[in-house]
């Protein structure tokens, strides 16, 4: 066995190594610049994560990093299958076999892609690190990858890059539409083409294989996404052992977008359906989905924990194409969408985000955004302004929630910012095209 596994790394490494570079659309990800880290490629399954490894490849040997200094390997084969921490050794035995004139003259650049298909593989990284000259990518599709164990194994070694589906300038890039000016400089004719792209961004989501596919193969191709997380991030890797709650639990969650979630009413929801499955097991669940990136998870602004816990949360999913594969209206529900894109954009740009509830009068903010500088957002997301009711619940919450946070700008992210009637001077009106598309530089 240890041979035959020996010849196929042997080849998988030739193979590697002499591989053209696929072509790609430029993802905008942040590697953190910190010497002697693994950099751990995460987010949930199709997101293009191997794209990014492949990115950053080439990235590297556009830099004077020769080709063969840059290897990439996959752990899904079936070739692999039965692979252990131990063959993993095998690796790079037989790259510096190819290669000896590397090993410690050079820094070589590994990138480890779905490694966490073998079972103990974070000592290996670890021992990588400390023995060897390279630098190491690992990819992974769930968030075991920096889970509790993997921290402890790792001793604080790697540092995350989180992959989601495309934002709305990686999505105009790929389809060849990226503006190379600010929106407010853009011909009217290209403004409006802009606004029409950025309707079919909110509806057909971010994922790149699902660019350019029709409505029913679209439909098909995410839905097949969400069992498969379902399957091998969830029931299979937790061993879950109520398949029929936890997939009650993710079509809740995904057919209410945006919606407040409580682990409470839906267990009660449950029991009246005769489905008998304890609240712990619930919460547990719900820390499943979101390991695996299906959704996002926002709890109300405080600082009690306790009052975290009791509150509704917020959930959001990790792209707005799954939205009217779940939602049960069967109706684009544009609002959602849009607010579900704020979000997504607001973790992309390293904000920690909770939602602002008055605890006098009931009103909301959608988001409150703190940027690791210290700098803090009230965000209100809308569709629409040309309500005035709209305008004045809207602007209400944001003021009312401003007395709680002094220090944080007030905003309105909206699709028609040119309605705003009485809105206060305090708070800015956005454009979601121009906000979508503006660099954060908090």
């Amino acid at each position: 066995m240890d041979g035959q596994l020996r010849d196929v790394i042997h080849q998988k490494i030739v193979d590697s190594l002499v591989a053209p570079i696929p072509t790609f659309t430029r993802r905008d990800l942040r590697i953190p610049a910190v010497p002697g880290k693994a950099i751990a490629v995460i987010g949930m399954r199709r997101t293009g994560k191997t794209t990014f490894l492949w990115q950053t490849l080439a990235d590297r040997l556009d830099q004077g990093t020769p080709r063969e200094g840059l290897f990439l390997f996959s752990f899904e084969d079936e070739r692999l299958a039965g692979m252990t921490s131990a063959d993993l050794s095998l690796l790079v035995e037989e790259y510096y076999r190819l290669h000896p004139e590397w090993r410690d003259q050079r820094q070589a650049v590994f990138f480890l892609d779905e490694i966490q298909v073998v079972p103990g593989w974070e000592m290996f990284a670890r021992r990588l690190l400390d023995t060897e000259n390279v630098q190491l990518f690992l990819s992974g599709s769930s968030a075991r990858l920096l889970s509790r164990e993997v921290a402890t194994s790792m001793r604080g070694r790697a540092m995350e890059v989180l992959v989601h589906p495309f934002s709305f300038r990686e999505f105009l890039r790929h389809r060849g539409q990226e503006p190379k000016k600010a929106v407010e400089d853009l011909p009217k004719a290209t403004r409006s083409a802009l606004e029409q792209n950025l309707h079919a961004y909110l509806v057909e989501g971010g994922f790149p294989e699902a660019q350019g596919v029709s409505v029913r193969d679209r439909v098909d191709l995410l839905r097949g996404y969400v069992d498969v997380v379902l399957l091998r991030d969830v029931i299979e890797r937790h061993q879950v052992s109520h398949p029929v709650a936890l997939r009650w639990l993710t079509r809740q969650l995904l057919g209410n977008p945006a919606g407040k979630f409580s682990v409470n009413k839906f267990h009660q929801s449950l029991h009246s359906q005769g489905i008998s499955i304890g609240k712990d097991t619930l919460h547990a669940y719900l820390s499943y989905l979101e390991d695996a990136f299906l959704v996002r998870i926002v709890s109300i602004a405080t600082d009690s924990e306790r009052q975290r816990m009791v509150n509704p949360r917020k959930v959001y999913p990790i792209d707005m194409g799954l939205i009217p594969v779940f939602e049960r209206s069967a109706k684009a529900n544009v609002g959602h969408a849009l607010e579900t894109a704020v979000y997504l954009e607001l973790e992309r740009r390293s904000a920690e985000v909770s939602y602002v509830k008055s605890p006098h009068a009931g009103y909301e903010v959608d988001f409150l955004a703190r940027y690791p500088n210290g700098h803090a957002e009230l965000i209100q997301v809308s569709a629409s302004l040309d309500n005035p009711d709209v305008r004045e619940r809207e602007t209400r919450s944001l003021i009312e929630a401003a007395v709680r946070y002094p220090h944080a700008s007030l905003h309105i992210i909206t699709l028609n910012p040119g309605v705003q009637g009485s809105i206060s001077p305090k708070v800015r009106v956005n454009s979601a095209s121009s906000w979508l598309l503006t660099s954060c530089s908090a």
